[in-house]
């Protein structure tokens, strides 16, 4: 038996363990799995809900009642900034992951095929390389060596920027720019800095590919004829935030949890076969995406007992749903040989991530070579004193500081 809560509940994010969510997600997924939600700011007079149950999540996720166009959300976290009202625009032509259809499949198709499993395939070498690339300047570097910034972010950087054709004199200028956009705290003056650059950067790049197509994703679209300027440059601007950020967080909290795993470590080490789930797993367990995925209720609709209005709020809890114990055995182990089939790390249904076989793949490939070059890596700070981004849209490590060998400098 469910029950609701007496007052809307504020957006748990306060953690016990870096690797679980917040504990009261538990008793919320098995009392009041549709609980009425405290919102901070909105566009409107809509309730807030946040649903914490897989089978929940999912169907929300696919049910077209749901939108995912960003001024009809409010916001379970405070914004940014003090703000006298919440009005933010509607998608600007081409910002494909914020809009509904049929806007949201007619950029999408021109992306797909860039992304499926295939194509991923076939950018094997050049993540190789790359990763090999960074490898080999992490072992020429002092020890202790912080592996978010000398080896997960630099490389999903340049994975992505050589996928787009992003050169890499204004990959880190980019870079620099989104992570300024991926916290939760800016100022005003952050923000218009931080987006005059991202946009004037791409504006640039686009048009020298009208100049000189070339033959990468950037190029394609140019070529293709169906798309403004204004439209190329915010789907790129789509992608490289989108995959900036995500598969960096995953690859250096992944591997922070396989360190506090030793045997699940060991367990990957001798059965590399287990590589392909023991990433399903980690993305499971770990769900970076930790305050969720929003959507506003377009009708009136009834979730597992709650009656959600139209213009309501509806706030997916990921990192619940991916520990939901009616779906998976032992849900708060992290066990590599273990199923991880349905989860929801990438999202479900139409708007699931695009990016979700490019950041497959690099994780395939990346984890697999850190630990075979450094069989022997460790933590160098206690594992209570890694600094955990909270404080950002997406979860991981601000700073992973590792060593290897007998020495603790070169």
């Amino acid at each position: 038996m469910t029950r609701t809560p007496d007052a809307p509940v504020t957006l748990p994010t306060a953690r016990k363990c870096p690797f679980d969510p917040p504990p009261e997600y538990a008793e919320l997924s098995e009392k009041c799995p549709v609980a009425p939600l405290k919102l901070t700011v909105g566009p409107g007079e809509g309730a807030g809900w946040l649903v914490t149950r897989l089978s929940d999540v999912r169907s929300v996720l696919s049910d077209r009642r749901f939108s995912h166009r960003n001024e009809l959300i409010g916001l379970p976290i405070p914004p940014p900034f003090p703000m006298t009202e919440y009005s933010p625009p509607p998608a600007a032509p081409g910002a494909f992951i914020k809009m509904d259809q049929p806007g949201h499949s007619r950029y999408r198709r021109l992306l797909t095929r860039r992304f499926t499993m295939r194509a991923v395939a076939r950018l094997t070498p050049m993540i190789t390389r790359l990763t090999g690339e960074h490898l080999d300047a992490v072992g020429r570097s002092a020890r202790p060596v912080d592996l978010v910034t000398a080896f997960a972010e630099p490389l999903t950087v340049r994975v992505m920027c050589e996928m787009l054709g992003v050169p890499e004199a204004v990959s880190e200028p980019l870079a620099r720019q989104l992570a300024v956009i991926s916290r939760m705290h800016y100022t005003v003056e952050e923000l218009i800095t931080a987006c005059t650059v991202i946009a004037e950067t791409l504006q640039e790049l686009v048009a020298a590919e009208r100049a000189a197509p070339g033959t990468d994703l950037i190029g394609e679209l140019v070529t293709g004829g169906e798309l403004t300027d204004e439209e190329i440059v915010n789907i790129a601007w789509a992608l490289l935030g989108g995959g900036f950020d995500t598969t960096a967080n995953m690859l250096a909290l992944g591997t922070f949890a396989l360190l506090e795993h030793p045997e699940q470590l060991a367990l990957l080490r001798a059965r590399p076969e287990l590589t392909d789930n023991a990433v399903e797993q980690l993305l499971r367990y770990l769900t970076i995406s930790h305050l969720g995925a929003s959507r506003a209720a377009l009708a009136d609709v009834e979730l597992n007992g709650a009656q959600i209005r139209t213009g309501d709020t509806v706030v997916l809890a990921l990192p619940a749903a991916n520990r939901d114990p009616e779906h998976f055995d032992a849900p708060d182990r992290l066990d590599i040989t273990a199923s991880a089939q349905g989860h929801v790390a990438f999202g479900h249904g139409e708007h699931q991530c695009i990016g979700q076989n490019l950041a497959r793949g690099t994780l395939r490939i990346a984890l697999p070579m850190l630990f075979d070059r450094f069989p022997d890596l460790r933590l160098a700070t206690p594992a209570c004193e890694v600094p955990l981004r909270s404080d950002m849209l997406h979860y991981g490590v601000h700073e992973l500081l590792v060593a290897w060998g007998e020495d603790t400098g070169d």
